[in-house]
């Protein structure tokens, strides 16, 4: 063999050698899709987002069904006193209820509210018919706002003629108690429970002329 065939020879078997070293470092370097997981297949958890969700709880009547019509005794048409009502489902950790009842559909700006009371303990088990018009209640024991009327206690449903109006008896279990004095307004006890409101429930009843 001649030298220059030989020095061919030499450069052949090279570049063949590193070829196959090329061919090798690709398979080595690229796997089958999916068999590593990459930064963006694990789910982004971001501390501090989660949010605390409030618990519900159950408010009904044995003298009406929720979302069905108030009896008239209830009204400002009949006896206008106060409905019973029970609470059920209480959440752990309540140290105190509040009540509001409220008519967003009155034409008043912000609705007309019809009951406002607070200071409940939170195995009251629920409010008796009639509970008296007092700032402060002793049975059951609880405390009494005011309503749009400016008068203490509860007012019953009393809308203009047209499509019946609803009212929101709206519940809510507090995490400390409020400290507020009796003959608050609903912005005054809403303004109070900003921030220990753990759970609310609601008993919406309908009633129209």
């Amino acid at each position: 063999m001649t030298r220059v065939a030989v020095v061919v020879t030499l450069l052949a078997l090279l570049l063949g050698i590193g070829c196959e070293r090329q061919e090798e470092h690709v398979v080595i370097e690229g796997p089958p899709e999916g068999d590593v997981a990459t930064a963006d297949d694990t789910p982004a958890q971001t501390a501090g987002t989660e949010e605390v969700q409030e618990m519900a709880w159950t408010i009904t009547s044995p003298a009406f069904v929720n979302g069905e019509t108030i009896p008239a005794m209830y009204t400002a048409d009949g006896e206008n006193v106060s409905p019973p009502l029970i609470f059920s489902d209480v959440p752990e950790g309540t140290v105190e209820l509040a009540l509001i009842c409220h008519d967003p559909d009155a034409p008043r700006a912000g609705g007309w509210t019809h009951w406002v009371a607070y200071g409940m303990a939170p195995d009251i088990g629920g409010l008796p018919e009639l509970v008296p018009p007092e700032l402060r209640v002793e049975q059951p024991e609880l405390m009494q706002g005011v309503n749009s009327s400016g008068k203490v206690g509860y007012r019953g449903p009393s809308p203009p003629p047209g499509k019946p109006h609803r009212y929101q008896f709206r519940g809510y279990a507090l995490s400390e108690p409020l400290g507020l004095d009796p003959g608050a307004t609903k912005d005054e006890l809403e303004a109070a429970m900003a921030g220990k409101v753990i759970g609310e429930a609601m008993l919406e009843g309908l009633y129209g002329r």
